[in-house]
């Protein structure tokens, strides 16, 4: 099939067996298109009909104010599925879809997914679940955002961002997804104060980093 091979790790294919795939694709009638670096796939003001699937590259979310300040909002790769909100909302988008590098994307017609075809497929209402899972899933990624930004100094968000991503790898030595710049547009910070800010952690001992990794260490209690 032209749309092979799928992401391994796209959630909304969950629990579909590869039998299935076939009938599931030709069902929902994907398109595929492919989109140079720096391409915009969601302007604001856009209203999204389709979800998309990356096949191949990265692209950012991201959220300009009145004066052009970016906020980086999110940032997805292969195997992620981005637009979906926006798509079951049907309200204009406020936000940005951009591609990091050159972007290969499945896209599938949201209706198509969320309603049962007249062939009461077995595997809609797998993709129903699946889809709610993901929109669950992205919320909670935004309130810890949320619990990051609202930090009150630079140092606070770093290390309340930090934190998560060693929880999450289970380990005080972990990599990021972001490079420096993605990481102040990430956490709503200049970057020079972050860096600063950054710099000054490693002298105090409380972490080390060489570009996206980074180890956090425990502070030695003296008393």
């Amino acid at each position: 099939m032209e749309y092979f091979p799928l992401p391994g790790n796209c959630l909304l294919f969950k629990q579909v067996s590869e039998k299935e795939l076939p009938l599931l694709l030709s069902c929902l009638q994907p398109r595929k298109a492919n989109f140079a670096k720096d391409a915009t796939l969601i302007h604001e003001g856009d209203t999204v009909k389709e979800v998309g699937i990356i096949l191949s590259g990265s692209l950012q979310i991201v959220r300009n104010d009145f004066w052009g300040n970016k906020t980086l909002v999110s940032r997805f790769s292969v195997g992620d599925l981005f637009g979906e909100t926006l798509a079951c909302s049907g309200e204009p988008s406020q936000i940005r879809a951009i591609a990091e590098v050159d972007l290969q994307v499945l896209f599938l017609d949201v209706k198509k997914i969320i309603t049962s075809c007249s062939n009461n497929c077995v595997f809609h209402t797998k993709l129903i679940e699946n889809m709610v899972t993901i929109l669950a899933e992205k919320n909670q990624m935004l309130m810890k955002k949320m619990a990051h930004i609202t930090k009150r100094s630079t140092r606070e968000k770093l290390l309340s961002y930090l934190s998560e991503e060693s929880i999450k790898a289970n380990n005080q030595s972990f990599v990021i997804p972001f490079d420096r710049q993605q990481l102040a547009d990430y956490l709503c910070v200049e970057r020079s104060a972050m860096s600063n800010e950054l710099s000054k952690m490693r002298f105090e001992g409380l972490l080390d980093y060489h570009k996206n990794g980074f180890t956090l260490k425990e502070i030695e209690n003296n008393e």
